[in-house]
């Protein structure tokens, strides 16, 4: 599904410079109305398949350093300005709930009457229960965005699964099932979807569970190479790892045995991670795509050659589009990854197990298990406001 996937979702609303923002609306809680959409847009730039060769040299007739990597890895930029749509034409999107707060606090946004027909809608209207109608809400407008974005996207919209349902695999099981319901209602095929829930050990069971019904799941905060291990060993459709939020922590913990024995080889521990990650899916045949998230730069992007998708700022992609001389010979286009040197890999027994959930709570170190806790956390807050705006704004005009 390498087509269809058009690098699966990615997280809607991400931090941007001041700069970035000058002259454009910002947040303010409470408003009732809603613009441009702060989305995180799947690759803007043409399609970019990974080649085939192992370490072989890019071809000297490529016009852009951005031409270059783009035929090992497909680039996904990372942009939260929607005036980038005409410089970046997305191919594939995330419906969240930090973009529903996006969404439902800046004017004019296309969006708009999406979120208001959910607000309007019948069935979650009468619910006497306020708990019970502001999540049929919740779920009403994550669906009608996310049929809006289908329809402006050719590749997948990936939907978010509430992250307070992050340790109850039935409970995750249960939101999806509604979730896909309300997109068949709409009209938008299973085969263009896809859910991304948290890395949990509940959430991996879950996605085992759905992929095995043949519903698509995204498995996102995955720090460890136990987490990604048991989202392979589960049929996770797509495996995000955060490359940068992984250095951050090193550069301010220790304590973290798999982080602490990438350093002492001389390695990033995102960096190391993405390879061990991607060299035990492609040798032992395991059917996830691998999205290294969090890039920071040219040189971790240069390093990332030949992982399934990489998610890259704009800066970073802006120097390569701009660029037309060879790198540094230290950071030459090589494919760095590949199912040729993944065959070649090795993994030590305790790696090769077959993960259950004492297994991974006694394999995730310090820096997994902070990290992961650091985004439910940041993915909580967010729906528990947007279920708060919508307390306010309901009912909405002309209801």
């Amino acid at each position: 599904m390498s087509l269809s996937l058009q690098s699966p979702s990615f997280s809607a609303l991400s931090s941007s410079s001041s700069s970035s923002l000058q002259g454009r609306p910002r947040f303010s809680a409470g408003s009732k109305a809603c613009n441009l959409v702060p989305l995180k847009f799947q690759r803007a730039f043409p399609q970019l398949r990974a080649s085939s060769g192992s370490s072989s040299s890019l071809d000297t007739g490529s016009n852009t350093e951005l031409d270059a990597v783009s035929s090992f890895s497909e680039i996904v930029p990372d942009t939260v300005i929607f005036d980038d749509f005409e410089r970046f034409p997305p191919t594939a999107a995330t419906v969240s709930s930090a973009l529903l707060l996006g969404i439902c606090s800046l004017p004019d946004t296309i969006f708009r009457n999406a979120v208001e027909m959910s607000l309007a809608d019948s069935e979650c209207y009468g619910l006497e229960n306020s708990g019970l109608r502001l999540s049929c809400f919740f779920n009403k407008a994550l669906v009608n965005v996310g049929g809006d974005l289908a329809k402006l996207v050719p590749g997948r919209v990936s939907t978010e699964v509430d992250a307070r349902l992050a340790y109850d695999t039935h409970g995750i099981i249960r939101k999806v099932h509604d979730l896909l319901k309300l997109y068949n209602e709409i009209n938008v095929p299973p085969e263009r979807l896809l859910f991304k829930i948290p890395s949990t050990w509940q959430g991996i069971e879950a996605s085992r569970l759905l992929e095995s019904e043949g519903i698509q799941t995204h498995l996102t905060f995955v720090y460890s190479f136990a987490q990604a291990a048991a989202a392979a060993q589960a049929g996770a459709s797509v495996i995000q790892i955060f490359v940068g939020r992984m250095r951050d922590w090193a550069r301010n913990h220790s304590g973290d045995p798999e982080i602490e024995a990438a350093v002492r080889n001389g390695e990033d521990p995102g960096l190391a991670l993405v390879t061990k990650a991607y060299n035990y899916i492609h040798k032992y045949g395991y059917k996830s795509k691998l999205m290294a998230a969090a890039v920071r730069n040219k040189q971790d992007l240069f390093s990332l050659l030949g992982v399934d998708y990489i998610i890259a700022p704009l800066k970073v992609l802006q120097s390569l589009k701009e660029s037309v001389s060879a790198p540094d010979e230290k950071y030459s286009f090589v494919r760095r990854l590949s199912p040729q040197s993944a065959a070649t890999y090795s993994f030590s027994k305790e790696q090769l197990t077959k993960w259950d959930q004492l297994s991974l709570a006694s394999a995730m170190g310090p820096a997994a298990v902070e990290l992961l806790a650091a985004g439910l956390e940041g993915y909580v807050s967010q729906a528990e406001r947007v279920e708060e705006l919508f307390g306010k704004i309901w009912p909405p005009p002309n209801v």
